[in-house]
């Protein structure tokens, strides 16, 4: 399984719209200004986004993006799935006699499991968390 800059991208763009869209809507500028990140790409990663109920657009002067959920409840899966489908390390080959069909069940299957299950357990709010932690952390210093 690999992840492209899409996933990677959108999901650095997410975790930064959680922190700066508490009561207010963020634009793609201000992201790509903070994360930088190309408009152009973030704009069609945020197309995706929103054509799978991941965020929420207002049009106008006064536009932007928010999340159509609340961070504890979108999974880092959610997310995933969103930009790249599927998410899967099995090879797209046919399965045609004894020796693939036990691989295919007895490692990419596990392995397209086990990954499943720990993006699912892994929410925004806590990438948001320890974004925060890690940023409060770098803006300390010492004399």
């Amino acid at each position: 399984m690999k992840i492209s800059t899409k996933g990677i991208y959108g999901l650095k763009a997410i975790v930064d719209l959680a922190c700066y869209s508490v009561n207010e809507v963020v634009t793609i500028k201000s992201i790509c200004e903070r994360q930088g990140l190309s408009e152009r790409y973030l704009e069609q990663i945020f197309s995706l986004l929103r054509k799978n109920g991941i965020i929420v657009g207002r049009k106008g002067s006064q536009g932007g993006y928010t999340l159509a959920k609340k961070p504890k409840e979108l999974t880092v899966y959610e997310i995933l799935t969103a930009l790249e489908g599927e998410l899967t390390c099995r090879p797209k080959v046919d399965v045609n006699n004894d020796l693939d069909d036990i691989i295919s069940f007895s490692v990419w299957k596990v392995i397209d499991e086990t990954t499943k299950k720990l993006l699912e357990e892994k929410n925004l709010e806590e990438l948001v968390d320890e974004y925060n932690r890690n940023r409060t952390k770098q803006s300390m210093y010492y004399i």
